[in-house]
Parts: structure tokens; sequence; C-alpha cells
């Protein structure tokens, strides 16, 4: 749910602490909220930190957001469509290296590997194929300016390659932690096992408050993480319900859990189903009767 007081404008740079402003592009979608927050970090020496989708009003909102300042760093978090494509332009109008933990490719576990070259592709914001970062970020690695410093902590699980990022006492958190809705996982990009590896990595790391690529601000990150772990327990427990009384597709096991779901949002809910049917199929709590896929038909291997 929104924060009621979170109310960006469009293109217009709203201040939240000292040396931080946000930008809201012009996306707002069922998938992306509001929109995606930009974020410019510092005061005349800038980090921008995702540029956002390939949208001319939004760069030239950003190029006037940055004024005076010199941009010398640009992060993404990851590459989908809402998060990177900007960043080339971006780059090219201020000079600035662009930086990921890498490309779609990178990050992917060896089952979400074989998964994709099996042909299973698509859903979620979609991925940004053609990004490639001018600078590798990895695990630990620090970007630095005058009056900032960034930790890239790799938080795969929406996607293989996304980054939160520590300043100070806050994280910049991406799409992995988000205040209005759970983060989407959706196979062979989003891997369910790692996502919740990368729940407990963040739960080790005190925070006053996280910034989520969409959405507001989330003041409480620690109940914000045990919401997430224990609504994706919760699903868990509902999908080994279903299977428990008959084996099912996760289209049948979506239907049967999802009956509220709009039309809209039901590949996508789909799709979060399939990532933890993967998840249990690798724990060896199910099993698939063919192929692990999508269309596969899923049976309790044993009671819980």
């Amino acid at each position: 749910m929104q924060i009621p007081d979170f109310a960006p404008t469009t293109g217009e740079p709203m201040p939240l602490e000292d040396g931080l402003r946000l930008v809201l592009a012009p996306n707002p979608s069922p998938m992306t909220n509001l929109g995606t927050n930009t974020y410019l970090l510092g005061t005349t020496q800038l980090c921008i930190i995702d540029p956002g989708p390939d949208d001319d009003a939004h760069l030239a909102a950003l190029i006037a957001a940055i004024g005076n300042a010199r941009v010398s760093d640009i992060v993404v978090t990851h590459n989908h469509l809402d998060h990177s494509p900007l960043a080339r332009k971006l780059s090219t109008a201020t000079g600035a290296k662009i930086h990921a933990f890498g490309t779609h490719l990178d990050g992917r576990s060896a089952i979400m590997t074989t998964l994709a070259a099996q042909g299973l592709a698509g859903g979620g914001e979609g991925i940004d194929t053609t990004f490639v970062p001018d600078m590798i970020l990895a695990d630990g690695d620090t970007l630095q300016g005058h009056d900032w410093q960034l930790t890239a902590l790799h938080t795969p699980g929406h996607i293989g390659n996304h980054l939160s990022l520590l300043w100070n006492d806050a994280v910049f958190t991406g799409d992995h932690v988000m205040g209005w809705a759970s983060s989407l996982v959706s196979p062979p990009d989003g891997d369910l096992t790692d996502f919740m590896l990368s729940c407990e990595k963040l739960r080790e790391i005190p925070a006053r408050i996280y910034y989520a690529g969409h959405g507001a601000p989330i003041h409480d990150p620690a109940a914000r993480l045990d919401w997430l772990i224990a609504h994706r327990r919760q699903r868990e427990s509902q999908i080994l319900a279903c299977l428990a009384r008959n084996p099912a597709t996760p289209h049948e096991l979506t239907r049967a859990i999802y009956q509220d779901v709009p039309d809209g949002l039901f590949l996508a809910a789909q799709r979060n189903v399939f990532a933890h049917l993967v998840d249990l199929h690798q724990s060896g709590k199910i099993k698939a009767s063919a192929t692990l896929s999508i269309d596969a038909q899923y049976r309790l291997l044993q009671e819980f």
C-alpha cells in the first residue's frame, strides 16, 4: 500500500534527506506503482541510481535536476526495462561511467540457466537485453564521491544481477524490497531460492531506511523483510496444501491460490507460483511429471 504522504510529482526533484533527491519517471503501471524512482545522490558530485526507462522527458528532467553539478557515476540496480535503458543516454550527456553487477545473464543460478536454455522466458517488467555496464560492481565493491559512499550488495532473486546499495545507514533496495508490493520473482531471471537468501543477507545489515525502486521509502526495514519472508513462506504452504490434495499445474495452482487477482496480473502471479515450484522441486519436496517447466504437472513427494 502506498504511504499517503509520499506524493512526488513526475519529473520534479523531491528532496528526501540531506544529499539525496528523487525524480519520478513517467511510467506508472501495475508493475511499477507510481513509476521508477531515480535517485540523485550527492551535492556537487552526483551518483545517479537507476536512470529509468528510455524516455526523453525523463532524461530532460534529470538533466535539469543535475544542474551545474558533476555526475561522476551512474549505478543500475538491475536491467529491467523500467530501470536501465536510459543509462546510456545519460552517460553520453554527462560523461559518467555506468556501473552494474553485469548483464542479465550474470548472477543467474545453474537451474535458471538450464530453464533459460530450454526456452523459458518472458514475464515481469521485461529485460533490457542490450544493457552492458562500463564497470562491473561486484558484491562488496565501493563507489565514493566527495560527500557519499556506496557499498554494493549482490541481492539476486528478482533477477540474477540485482544489486542493493548501502549508503551510511540507508539501503537502496531496487526491486528486491518495496513497501507497496512484494517483489516479482519470474523464472528464469527470477529465482526464489536466491531471493530468500538475499532477504536473509539484508537482515544482517542494520538499516534506518530503505529506498526502493518504486514507491515510498520504507521506514521499518526489519519489519518489511519479516513480512516478505513470511509472505513467501505462506505462499509455499498454500502450494503444498493444494498439492497434498491433488497434483496440479502452475496454471491450476494460480487459479486456486490467487482467486482475486485481476486478469492482467494473472501471468505474473503464475510466474510467482512457478518460482515457488522450482524452489520446492530443487529441495526435493515436489516433483514435476516430466521436465521441470511452467506447463508440467507437479505432485507432492512427502507430507508436511
